[in-house]
């Protein structure tokens, strides 16, 4: 018993040691065991496991990613990286084509990468068309293809379903679109219009007093919001590109300026604002407060992603061929893809034609575009046909009003800035080539011939120039390398540049472009160059001596300017002729158009398409 004990003794004092080892024993026979069954299987076999499981995680993560992205965040990460890859496409492409030994094929080379730059800005949509109409404002320094393709971004879109518009009313009101407790007695589901960042809804709404009012309601597509950061960070990266790698041109220094006013032009309640203040300048201009009209707003029911104004029936300018029926005249230029009805209205043309002719609308148009420049320092930068609608006057019946929509793009001139604008311009007029020289110099333009050319959008001279030798001769690089020379000669300092003029620049050719496609009934530069002259005239800060020194100014301005006229009435006499006899005669615009393309070419190096022209 005592044997026992003390063996049974000894065993409870080493039992656990001795287990312990049984334990690590098997745990080493364990892994010995897994070791040699591990080196038995192939190291190929190992590999290929490994690059499955990281696969398959890839995989998983990229379509986790892109599955939260597209019903989270509108696609924003999706469509930046489709970004970033068609321009690795384009820099790779440039790099390896555009050389002297393959100069013959630079011409395909440009149009390559101006169809994938378009279908890139087709294809994402939203904000990416601003950004493009952004880009495409020096559309005339790009390459032909480039010019022609830019010049086709028109800002529409496919409408978003009613359902999400009725998701963004409720977020905004916390009521339906319609009904017992609704924002509106009535609300078509079926968008009117629909562009790039909004679509338009015509609905009823119910005036305190128990009437009703016919409203245009203007709805934030949902996606745009979550996609504004991302586009804009897109663009920006893009712009360096641009300019450091693929032309080598100075663009950069705008995509600050650019991108606050695109975030702007999202704020509907900004544009409610932008549309208060244009209609008190219009009403405190005797020239036109009875010939211009801006839509009542209801800021009431305006909020950042909705905004509701007055409906107004009427012709839209871009429907060129309703236009000319409104105003009593025969298009002297019928497209088969002009609409017989006004757009977007169910307004009827009256029988009888509105006093005037297509030159009081263009009279109207270039008089209140060059108030906003010179006088109010207040300028639409997107007066494009469709944002303007002419109706009869409502209390004047036979004579047109004009209808300026769109009020979210403004941009706002300095007195500075207004003062040297407006000098540029009489100096133009008066070839005071001293001036013109000074201005350019103080806003680091380098060749101050061809920013004289493209502010009046006519040819400007200053003496005998040097033109480019054979330019028909040289190559295709020789002619790229030439222009990008040229024009990087044009802003020397853009530091001093004022960034008003990317959006000023904008609305003066869009302005003219609208003059040309109604047969240049008015001499545009010639009311321009008016309102200007005046402008420096009614400075209030000058004094005594000052301001006789300008009215003398504005004289030898109105000296001047006779033989401006003399060539604008010549060419409208020619164009009645020829359009009397059957045969085909250009405008003011279109001759003034000619010879910019030849001084461009023989001057410059550059070749402009009628695009160009177009705004």
């Amino acid at each position: 018993m005592r044997v026992q004990s003390r063996a049974g003794w000894l065993f409870c004092r080493r039992g656990p040691a001795n287990l312990n080892q049984l334990r690590l024993g098997r745990f080493v026979r364990h892994e010995s065991s897994n070791a040699a069954k591990t080196a038995s299987i192939p190291r190929q076999s190992l590999w290929d496991h490994k690059v499955t499981r990281v696969l398959a995680y890839s995989a998983m993560l990229v379509g986790g990613t892109y599955v939260m992205d597209t019903q989270f965040n509108a696609s924003a990460i999706t469509r930046n990286l489709r970004t970033l890859w068609i321009f690795s496409l384009i820099a790779l492409d440039y790099k390896l084509n555009f050389n002297e030994e393959q100069s013959e094929q630079i011409p395909e080379l440009h149009q390559r990468v101006a169809d994938r730059l378009y279908d890139l800005l087709t294809s994402n949509g939203g904000l990416y068309i601003k950004i493009g109409q952004a880009i495409g404002n020096n559309a005339a320094l790009l390459p032909a293809p480039m010019q022609e393709k830019f010049a086709k971004l028109f800002d529409d879109a496919p409408q978003v379903s009613y359902d999400e518009v009725r998701a963004v009313l409720k977020e905004q009101f916390g009521k339906e679109p319609a009904g017992p407790n609704g924002i509106f007695e009535e609300f078509e589901e079926n968008a009117v219009a629909s562009a790039s960042i909004a679509q338009v809804h015509k609905a009823k709404l119910k005036m305190p007093d128990g009437s009703t009012q016919v409203v245009a309601v203007k709805v934030q597509k949902p996606a745009v919001g979550k996609q504004v950061e991302w586009d804009l960070g897109a663009y920006r990266i893009v712009m360096w590109l641009y300019e450091n790698y693929l032309f080598d041109m100075p663009v950069y220094f705008v995509v600050d300026f650019i991108s606050d006013h695109l975030r702007k032009e999202l704020d509907f309640e900004l544009e409610t604002q932008n549309a208060i203040q244009t209609a008190k300048f219009v009403a405190a201009e005797p020239l036109l407060a009875d010939r211009v009209y801006i839509p009542k707003v209801f800021p009431e029911y305006c909020t950042k992603k909705v905004m509701v104004a007055e409906w107004i029936d009427g012709v839209r300018l871009s429907d060129r061929s309703a236009i000319y029926r409104l105003m009593g005249e025969k298009d002297p230029r019928p497209s088969r893809n002009q609409s017989q009805t006004a757009e977007l209205s169910s307004h009827e043309i009256p029988s009888k034609p509105l006093r005037g002719g297509v030159a009081a609308i263009m009279d109207t148009m270039v008089q209140l575009f060059s108030a906003q420049i010179f006088n109010w320092g207040w300028v639409h930068c997107d007066p494009h046909p469709g944002n303007v609608i002419i109706r009869p006057h409502p209390s004047k019946p036979d004579r047109p009003q004009l209808v300026l929509l769109d009020h979210g793009l403004y941009v706002r001139a300095s007195d500075t800035f207004r003062k040297q604008y407006a000098t540029l311009w009489r100096s133009l007029i008066t070839m005071n080539y001293d001036t013109i020289r000074e201005v350019a110099a103080e806003w680091g333009i380098g060749t101050p011939d061809l920013f004289a050319s493209a502010t009046l959008m006519k040819p400007v001279r200053f003496g005998p120039q040097k033109e480019v030798d054979d330019f028909d001769k040289l190559s295709q690089y020789e002619r790229s390398v030439l222009i990008k020379e040229r024009l990087r000669r044009f802003l020397t300092d853009t530091d001093k540049m004022p960034k008003e003029l990317v959006f000023i620049g904008r609305n003066m050719r869009i302005v003219q472009g609208n003059n040309q496609m109604l047969g240049s009934p008015v001499n545009r530069i010639r009311i321009t160059g008016d309102w200007a002259s005046r402008s420096l005239t009614a400075d209030t800060a000058l004094t005594l001596g000052q301001r006789l020194h300008e009215y003398v100014g504005y004289v030898h301005y109105l000296s001047i300017m006779w033989s401006i006229d003399i060539v604008f009435h010549v060419t409208r006499i020619r164009q009645w002729t020829s359009s009397r006899l059957g045969w085909t005669s250009g405008g003011f615009e279109d001759e003034l158009e000619r010879t910019m393309k030849g001084i461009a070419k023989t001057n410059f190096g550059v070749e402009l398409n009628d695009s160009a022209f177009q705004g």
